[in-house]
């Protein structure tokens, strides 16, 4: 009779894993890092470039537009006659 041959447990193959040089280890890809290579993957320097100055003006702008909500807040306040000490 033949030994069975010898089969590979998930503890060795983990062990034999982990034996491995830190440098060798590969860390799993980010949604990040995959959207990222995806958009070199697709968009050359120019027009990605151009889409992140399009999406730097847009976060500008909602800043301006919040600043200009609030200083407007702040204008209706002072111009209401509120209740005054006597």
């Amino acid at each position: 009779m033949q030994a069975a041959p010898a089969r590979t447990t998930t503890a060795t193959a983990a062990h034999a894993f982990s034996a491995l040089p830190s440098t060798l280890a590969v860390r799993p890809p980010s949604v990040t890092g995959a959207l990222l290579a995806l958009e070199r993957l697709l968009l050359r320097g120019g027009q990605r470039t151009a889409r992140r100055n399009a999406w730097t003006a847009v976060l500008e702008d909602r800043r301006r537009a919040k600043d200009r909500r609030e200083a407007q807040h702040l204008l209706e306040a002072a111009a209401d006659p509120g209740p005054r000490a006597r």
